[in-house]
């Protein structure tokens, strides 16, 4: 039996409203090579002006990270030629990178497991290149953009480890507002290298790159170990080496064989000074830190929101952060939940739209939460006024008089109508007195539909249960 050794690379973009070295814009989806300048560009004799905003980005990284803090650091230049690198070398940080020694905790199949992270640290991403047919395009709007590259110690033995640790990875950073994290845009990209072995001993290790999901993270490590198995069951050596993965193939292809450290020829950037981290702005950024998701996802938990419907919550970023509005409110958090993960988010979805750019205010949800909690409306009617509530000023009270919906409250109005779809009824009602417990359902169904879904279900379900009992 082999064993996995996977160790993790994974590069972030940073969102700054500028690049690293350069005034240019940091943008995604813009016009081809509009968002760029001759420092991007590389002309001879342009220098690099180092983007504060970068730094303390990074900060804020390597501190949710729980890395050592490196307070005094340099750049360095990694040489090498390639047609997405204009300037011949990349400005990132070899010797002193501004975090070491940290450390994210995983949850698999309910386990805790700690991986470490060696380092995090800052680096300029290259240029695009888009291949079509026999030609090859280079769109200089990546160019400069600021990264930090997350590198973990081999600390991962399976596929489902390594997605748990990126997934966990993306969550920390889209939460602490480091990131976008969108790997589809190419915001976070994902190098595995993995190895197998019978023994203590490592084995030779391939580096999969730019992985284009999480899912096809696990599948290109199976994949890989997979064909490493083979190779070496045949009496084959395995090559160190860069791959990538088709998923479509379900196929790792090799690209080159793996560049040695020493052939980058590092040495420190001249253009830029070393950079000093005070306590002061250690602290300032440690307190900027917003609520991140395990925190958000315990709360919720303990205000009665099952596991589940918290996990589901934290997965869109704008919903956890509109029911955050609510946290020191006493509305039914729970009732609150149900609605955005139900019918809101289905409208959401279907319009494309943000839930804060919509018409339904703090206020406007409150109203609507407390009076589906009260029964003073049921989940049909909220249904019929949901696309008002999102698009219009109007209050729950004049949404609902527009439409004219009355809800029946009153007991003693329920009560009849309740006697006559129980003495029209009375094959079920024997049906219920006779164990049958769905038969309850079925009459409470007649009742909503004598009353066109007007009626209050809470106190239909309990004069049904007072009738069914005498």
């Amino acid at each position: 039996m082999y064993t996995k050794t996977i160790g993790i690379e994974i590069h972030v973009e940073l969102k700054t409203n500028t690049k690293i070295y350069s005034n240019s814009i940091n943008g995604y989806g813009k016009t081809a090579n509009s968002n760029v300048n001759v420092v991007d560009l590389g002309y001879p004799g342009t220098l690099p002006t180092l983007n504060d905003a970068v730094i303390r980005t990074a900060l804020k990284a390597a501190i949710i990270l729980n890395c050592d803090i490196n307070k005094r650091m340099h750049f360095d230049r990694k040489n090498y030629f390639y047609p997405d690198l204009p300037k011949g070398y990349q400005i990132t940080q070899a010797e002193t990178p501004i975090g070491v020694n940290g450390y994210v905790d995983i949850d698999v199949n309910g386990e805790t497991k700690r991986i470490r992270i060696h380092d995090i640290h800052i680096e300029e991403d290259t240029c695009k290149s888009i291949h079509y047919k026999h030609h090859s395009f280079l769109d200089f709007n990546r160019a400069g953009v600021p990264l930090v590259e997350i590198v973990t110690e081999a600390d991962m033995h399976s596929a489902e480890e390594a997605m748990a640790y990126v997934e966990k990875l993306r969550e920390l950073f889209l939460y602490a507002d480091i990131s976008d994290c969108k790997i589809e845009e190419g915001s976070m990209r994902c190098d595995v290298n993995i190895s197998i072995s019978k023994t203590d001993e490592l084995g030779v290790r391939a580096e999969i790159k730019n992985i284009g999901s999480i899912s096809s993270v696990g599948k290109a490590i199976n994949r890989e170990a997979a064909r490493q198995e083979e190779l070496l069951e045949n009496g084959k050596e395995v090559t160190f080496a860069t791959y990538r993965y088709d998923e479509k193939k379900d196929e790792t292809i090799m690209m080159r064989v793996k560049e040695a450290g020493n052939d980058y020829r590092y040495f420190p950037e001249p253009d830029i000074p070393f950079v000093e981290l005070d306590d002061e702005i250690i602290k300032e950024v440690t307190e900027s830190i917003p609520m991140l998701a395990s925190e958000r996802r315990k709360i919720y938990v303990q205000r009665g929101i099952s596991e589940l419907n918290a996990n589901k919550i934290i997965q869109n970023r704008d919903i956890s952060d509109y029911l955050n509005n609510f946290l020191d409110t006493d509305i039914n958090l729970v009732q609150a939940s149900n609605l955005l993960l139900g019918d809101i988010s289905a409208y959401l979805n279907k319009e494309e739209k943000s839930i804060f750019n919509t018409k339904l205010d703090t206020n406007k949800f409150i109203d609507v939460v407390n009076k589906l909690d009260k029964g003073e409306i049921n989940s049909k009617v909220f249904k019929d006024i949901l696309v008002d509530l999102m698009e219009k000023e109007d209050s729950v009270d004049e949404i609902i008089s527009s439409k004219g919906i009355k809800i029946i409250s009153d007991p003693e109005e329920l009560k009849k109508i309740v006697l006559t779809i129980l003495e029209n009824n009375q094959n079920s009602v024997n049906d219920y007195k006779n164990g049958n417990e769905r038969a309850i359902k079925f009459l409470m169904g007649q009742i909503m539909k004598e009353t066109k879904g007007s009626a209050n279900p809470e106190l239909v379900n309990k004069l049904l249960e007072e009738e069914l009992k005498k």
